[in-house]
């Protein structure tokens, strides 16, 4: 992809690369419900029933500006924090106590990072010189050029072993887990081809499959690069995912894919088939993430209008722009419930658009915890699909005064009774929220989650048989 700049989560590299995700005149607007002040630098708020416990800046290796903290996964009492440049440990057996246990250094946009058992997988979405941690910036059009997955061996969790790569046509933006058996697969997602670059050439209507033997995951390897929907048209030309996630206990997945929603029947995880297929032209600029209800009933899907980088919670734009659209699967199809915009007016430097987050495991409730860059961390009820409703939320002032510094809280999700949030510039956040709407999911506990391999907790409290 070609890139002036490298942007934030689902971020891509750059706006200029993002056509679908380019900030237009909007119309009718309406003006978004302000806190009593607009935050300063420096300053931060909440409501009463959410708090930040504990805060580690980012490692020194990663203190720039432009290495920008990720996504994450957890296992046992670890956390996995990605960022632009490698990848971070973190103890998190006393939550308000983390502690840095290990940095990697390892360029690579985006680190899109997941853990299955001794293994940990980081993405790559952009064009290195090759396939190693000492790589640089690398020419698209020269065939020895790379990009794709790069897979560790953790089983020492003081001493990261890198040991396989996996070239991917088109790189991998995201990438989500499916648990196979004696396999894991990958389904690496992936976008934006171009003519210039060797291995992304148009169309790119798919996503690849890579299968890791657990018992020799040297032996990785894409077995399919299955093609999901051709001959897209319209506002926002189709060509790849930006992100998967899989519900293995109900064998269906949901794609959010630039132009698209989709549905999937991942019964056979190695031939996944798209059941269902929706976009909203209206207002819908990128689709970018997706996550279901316990039930797998209902879909939050997110549109990340201006590419992660643009100032979109502001009265210019309406509240449906840049916001949650939240979808009823009513027999086997995606039916538009309603829009969900945090109800908060933020700076003209502050980067703030719907982003990454994960249920919180609330037994008969569908309880959402999900980032909003600079516009903090939201909690919203959405089981009234119709009339979602949000709970408590945290937020920062802007980064600077002067200029819009990309930052803010990429991924935010609850695991094991608290709230983590990988912030692009501030490190690693915990947060604990005392609310007795979230009472019940105390008593659930992962062994490990990845965000994009949603487990079930509706039978007993703890990790989905498919996801252990």
């Amino acid at each position: 992809m070609a890139a002036t700049g490298v942007l934030a989560a689902g971020m891509s590299v750059g706006l200029a690369s993002m056509p679908s995700a380019a900030v237009s005149a909007p119309a009718a607007p309406v003006a978004a419900q302000v806190m009593d002040e607009i935050l300063e630098p420096g300053e931060s708020a909440s409501t009463d029933n959410l708090s930040l416990i504990a805060n580690l800046p980012k490692p020194e290796a990663f203190a720039a500006e432009g290495a920008y903290n990720s996504d994450f996964a957890f296992q046992g009492k670890h956390a996995f924090v990605g960022n632009y440049n490698g990848f971070s440990i973190y103890d998190i057996s006393v939550p308000a106590k983390p502690k840095l246990v290990n940095t990697v250094v390892c360029p690579g946009a985006q680190n899109d990072i997941t853990v299955y058992g001794d293994l940990l997988f980081l993405s790559t979405d952009s064009v290195r010189s090759d396939d190693s941690c000492n790589s640089t910036a690398g020419q698209a059009s020269n065939p020895t050029m790379w990009e794709g997955m790069k897979i560790w061996d953790i089983s020492d969790i003081n001493n990261p072993e890198y040991i396989k790569s996996v070239r991917t046509a088109c790189g991998s933006h995201t990438h989500t887990l499916v648990p196979d058996g004696e396999s894991v697969l990958i389904y690496v997602s992936s976008y934006s081809p171009s003519t210039n670059n060797v291995y992304c050439q148009p169309p790119h209507d798919a996503i690849s499959i890579i299968d890791v033997p657990l018992d020799d995951p040297t032996a990785a390897e894409v077995i399919d690069v299955p093609v999901l929907f051709p001959g897209s048209t319209g506002r926002s030309n189709t060509s790849g995912c930006h992100d998967i996630t899989v519900y293995p206990e109900l064998d269906i997945a949901a794609g959010a894919c630039m132009g698209d929603g989709i549905l999937m029947d991942i019964s056979n995880p190695r031939e996944p088939v798209v059941t269902e297929r929706v976009r909203d032209e209206a207002n819908f600029a990128f689709w970018h993430s997706a996550t279901f209800n316990n039930d797998g009933t209902k879909v939050v899907f997110t549109d990340e209008l201006g590419g992660g980088g643009a100032a979109i919670c502001r009265p210019a734009f309406r509240e449906n722009q840049g916001a949650n659209g939240i979808y009823d699967i009513v027999d086997g199809q995606l039916e538009f419930a309603s829009y969900y915009k945090i109800p908060r007016e933020n700076t003209i430097r502050e980067n703030c658009v719907a982003h990454n987050g994960t249920l919180i495991p609330v037994k008969g409730k569908d309880i959402m915890v999900q980032s909003w860059y600079q516009g903090g961390i939201s909690v919203f009820d959405f089981t009234d699909s119709e009339n979602p409703t949000e709970l408590a939320w945290f937020d920062r002032g802007p980064l600077s005064a002067e200029r819009l510094i990309l930052g803010g809280s990429w991924s935010s999700g609850w695991y094991n009774g608290h709230i983590y949030s990988s912030d692009i510039q501030q490190g690693f956040d915990v947060l604990e929220m005392k609310d007795p709407s979230i009472a019940s999911a105390n008593g659930s506990k992962y062994k490990e989650f990845n965000a994009q391999t949603q487990p079930s907790y509706k039978d007993a409290p703890g990790q989905s048989k498919k996801n252990g």
